[in-house]
């Protein structure tokens, strides 16, 4: 019963986009690709994959790789907020 009043109502919010040509890019991601190309997290990559080889090669281990992940986030995360917020509008 709600939800068919809330349907009758008029939108008074939409977005849509300035052209409907043209493809929205997300910053953030663009400049995630750029920092995971970095020397620091490539060798943090190299680390994340070399442990995930490690206990995906073995069949009973309690090894996790989240401190590897973590790190290897961590470090894309903090190379993005250098140039992320001045992307922004």
């Amino acid at each position: 019963m709600v939800f068919e009043r809330f349907l009758k109502f008029p939108k008074i919010f939409s977005v849509k986009a300035q052209d409907d040509d043209e493809e929205l890019v997300d910053p953030q991601e663009t400049l995630r690709e750029k920092c995971r190309d970095t020397e620091h997290c490539q060798k943090l990559a190299e680390k994340y994959q070399a442990c995930n080889d490690r206990v995906n090669s073995r069949s009973r281990t309690t090894e996790t790789c989240v401190e590897e992940l973590f790190d290897l986030l961590h470090a894309v995360d903090h190379c993005v907020t250098k140039d992320l917020f001045s992307k922004l509008k």
